[in-house]
Formats: C-alpha cells, sequence, structure tokens
C-alpha cells in the first residue's frame, strides 16, 4: 500500500525544493548550479528582451490577412511562445554545464534526507562519474530534440497551429523539466533512463505539476537565477519519498 508521502502533490515538492536549499550543510553544494543559472539565465535573459522588438514584428508579419483580427490574441501568445522556448533552451544549457554539480547536491541532499550517504559520493565521484554524467544529459537530448522540432513546426502553420502551438510547447516543457531534475537523484542510483521515465508516467498528474511550477518560475525574474537548485531539491525530495524505495539498491 502507497504510503500517503507518495500523494503528495507536484507543488508540495517543488515548495520543500525552496525549504531544502537553505538545509545546513546543503547551502555548499547549492552554490555552483546557484552561479551557473545565475550567469546563463540572467545573460540570456537580458540579451533576450533587447531582441523582443525586432522579433515580435517577424512573427507577426507571418500570420495572414485574413487572421489580422486575432492579432490582439496571437501578438501575447508569440510573446510567451518565445519566452518559453528562450528559457528553456537557455536552462538546457545550464543543466548541461551543471549537471555534474547537480548530481553531486541531488547525493548529498539524499544523504542528508534518509542519513545514508552514497557510495563514492562527494568531488572524487564526479570526476569518476563525468563521462556518463554528460552520456545521461546527451540521452535526454536526444530523447528531447525530435519531439521538440515537431513542435516548433506548428509555428509555421497558421491560425490554428500558432494558437495551439503555445498550450502544447508549455505543457512538453513542463513535462520535460520534470524529466530533466528528477533524473539527477535516479541517475545518482544508475537507473536507466527509460526507467526512470516510466517511473514518473505512474504519477504524470502530479510530475507534469512540479514541472509545470519550474517551467512558470522560469520565467519570473530574480526567482528564475534560483530555480535550478530549488528544482533540484525538490525532485530529490520527490525520490526520496516516492521512489527511492522501489528504485535503490542502497537502501
Amino acid at each position: 500500500m502507497a504510503s500517503s508521502q507518495t500523494r503528495r502533490s507536484g507543488a508540495y515538492y517543488f515548495q520543500r525544493g525552496w525549504q531544502l536549499i537553505h538545509l545546513s550543510g546543503i547551502r555548499r553544494y547549492v552554490v555552483i548550479p546557484l552561479l551557473i543559472n545565475v550567469l546563463l539565465m540572467g545573460s540570456a535573459f537580458i540579451w533576450l528582451f533587447w531582441k523582443l522588438n525586432q522579433w515580435l514584428p517577424l512573427m507577426m508579419s507571418h500570420v495572414p490577412e485574413w487572421l489580422q483580427w486575432l492579432s490582439y490574441l496571437l501578438w501575447p501568445l508569440a510573446v510567451i511562445s518565445i519566452l518559453l522556448v528562450f528559457s528553456y533552451f537557455f536552462s538546457t544549457l545550464a543543466n548541461w554545464i551543471a549537471a555534474p554539480f547537480c548530481g553531486l547536491l541531488a547525493e548529498q541532499l539524499e544523504a542528508k534526507l534518509t542519513g545514508k550517504p552514497l557510495p563514492d559520493s562527494g568531488w572524487a565521484g564526479i570526476v569518476k562519474d563525468f563521462p556518463r554524467i554528460m552520456k545521461r544529459e546527451w540521452q535526454k537530448f536526444a530523447w528531447y530534440l525530435p519531439r521538440a522540432i515537431l513542435l516548433l513546426l506548428l509555428y509555421f502553420i497558421p491560425g490554428f497551429g500558432q494558437t495551439a502551438a503555445p498550450v502544447l510547447w508549455f505543457l512538453f516543457t513542463a513535462w520535460m523539466l520534470c524529466v530533466q531534475y528528477c533524473d539527477y537523484p535516479f541517475d545518482n542510483h544508475k537507473v536507466s533512463f527509460r526507467q526512470m521515465r516510466g517511473a514518473l508516467k505512474q504519477h504524470r498528474f502530479d510530475n507534469m505539476q512540479f514541472g509545470a511550477l519550474i517551467s512558470l518560475f522560469t520565467l519570473v525574474p530574480i526567482l528564475n537565477l534560483a530555480i535550478m537548485p530549488v528544482a533540484v531539491c525538490g525532485a530529490t525530495a520527490m525520490w526520496v519519498d516516492r521512489y527511492r524505495e522501489q528504485y535503490s539498491p542502497h537502501k
């Protein structure tokens, strides 16, 4: 029978992440992912807001004349689309760079929450596992890319495609962000990428909720700079409560 913990929502784990980044003994592992995210996301959003004035008229020029009466609706959708695509692109880039440090943060937080350190944990473990960690990041990217391209093609379909694409992109991004951050504790236990996706599908609604909140907060200035370590901590708490008993050989 599932414990009450397994029924906690994605919103609970997102909120839990904000608490856990302040945990004694964990703060020092938060610093590097935080700095990487601040540098990349901060620079990306400054650049993006400079470019929006050029890109929006270009996007709206592709709307056919008979749909110009919908421009009041399509214009905000275009803004949301640009923000969603670029926030995910730059957060993905930040995650590639910070992956070893996010894995270490997940590892140390799990040890703190359970009182059971993982074998070969610490900075030496990062060096040892670096090739495997990068291979895993490539696996995630290879799974994501063809699906993202299909969704982006919708933006070139006037009317329906340009209206539906932002909604579908948001849902896809929510799922992919959940996969991205939950993968760190799963990967620390050598759970395969396919197994991990199967596990997350068992609680699809809760996990989509978790990913959707990450996606929304990625769009919020200032708060988005801290979102990477918050998401890693929330995903690790979810792993400990919901998946560790089934998938970890180091109980």
